[in-house]
């Protein structure tokens, strides 16, 4: 597997415990740690990972599976899919329940800290990391944390009953949502993103989120209903890469610079 750097980014290796990982590192100023979604470092997440440099930040970007750069596909999509099945590093299924990867995360999340320094790190999850951005909370370094699109755990057998309670569970234990919950009560606060008809991160979800967090959950949901003014289409899921519009007016660049506002409130200029 290639491990080259994309171009403006060094790499190193990160080892925590027995789990190992190449990262690519970019930009200057406060970190943001960057999990990459199920089609891996496509393109358009180290395009995503340039805006937030421009924007004053250090982006880490951990390399999961894949290749920095390929592009999207449905084979490589699910290849990636079959492999996560198996791996201990994942949990797809498993309810109430972090994956151990977010432990490796955790480290790098503090080390990100140490080498940036500033008063904290910003993390953003998407699809099936997008839920790691609440079980981080627990690395007291993490003070700026975004879930995008979270779709983990999935749910795709049972009954109806079955589907729309699995719909509504978060991948974190009882333990770190509770340790979530308390941070937000200091004062932490966390963003949300979703297409309003992608399946994958269903609306429930989110439900879930504003009943356990309150107003500490901040959430924007772009509308891709059928007919919708900006065109997106149905099965739109990534909001800030593959899905992505950078035109001015589009509902994704102005989350884009909603996020940047965010992130530069809580590590620029706390």
């Amino acid at each position: 597997m290639s491990t080259v750097a994309p171009e403006g980014f060094s790499s190193f290796l990160f080892k925590d415990q027995n789990i190992e990982h190449t990262v690519f590192v970019g930009g200057s100023g406060p970190a943001i740690v960057i999990m990459h979604e199920l089609p891996g470092m496509v393109p358009e997440t180290i395009t995503f990972a340039g805006r937030l440099q421009e924007a004053g930040f250090t982006t880490y970007l951990p390399l999961f599976f894949g290749r920095p750069g390929k592009e999207n596909s449905t084979l490589s999509d699910a290849g990636y899919a079959l492999r996560l099945c198996i791996s201990r590093e994942f949990y797809l299924f498993k309810r109430n329940a972090s994956s151990p990867i977010v432990t490796w995360l955790r480290a790098l999340c503090n080390h990100a800290h140490n080498q940036c320094g500033g008063p904290g790190v910003g993390v953003i999850g998407m699809c099936l990391t997008g839920g790691f951005a609440l079980s981080l909370l627990t690395e007291p370094s993490v003070i700026a944390p975004v879930m995008s699109q979270p779709s983990l755990p999935a749910c795709p057998l049972g009954s109806k009953r079955a589907k729309q309670e699995c719909h509504r569970e978060l991948d974190l234990s009882a333990e770190e949502l509770e340790i979530a919950k308390r941070r937000a009560a200091e004062g932490i606060t966390i963003r949300g993103y979703r297409f309003t008809g992608d399946t994958l991160c269903p609306s429930a979800r989110f439900d879930r989120l504003r009943e356990e967090f309150g107003s500490a959950f901040i959430p924007l949901e772009i509308d891709s209903s059928p007919g919708n003014v900006h065109g997106y289409a149905a099965n739109s899921h990534a909001v800030f890469t593959i899905h992505y519009s950078d035109e001015p007016e589009s509902p994704t660049r102005k989350a884009l610079d909603g996020l940047i506002d965010y992130y530069q409130k809580k590590l620029l200029n706390p």
